[in-house]
């Protein structure tokens, strides 16, 4: 009978545990940016003039942003 109660226990205990991971008071945000090509550019142009991509990337994504519609 004891063994059973402890089951019963931990079964209960592990259920209350699990049902408070379901997020319920959790915020989700999501943040959608619109860069315009011309920025795009610029902020490419930065980053290559930093030293943070080589140029072959740079004319790659260059064409990709030029190319988009």
């Amino acid at each position: 009978m004891l063994g059973r109660a402890l089951i019963m226990g931990l079964a209960l205990s592990s259920a209350l545990m699990l049902a408070g991971c379901g997020g319920g008071g959790a915020d989700s945000t999501v943040n959608n940016t619109t860069v315009s090509k011309g920025q795009a550019l610029i902020d490419l142009k930065k980053a290559y003039d930093a030293g943070a991509i080589s140029e072959r990337e740079y004319e790659k994504q260059r064409e990709k942003i030029l190319d988009e519609d």
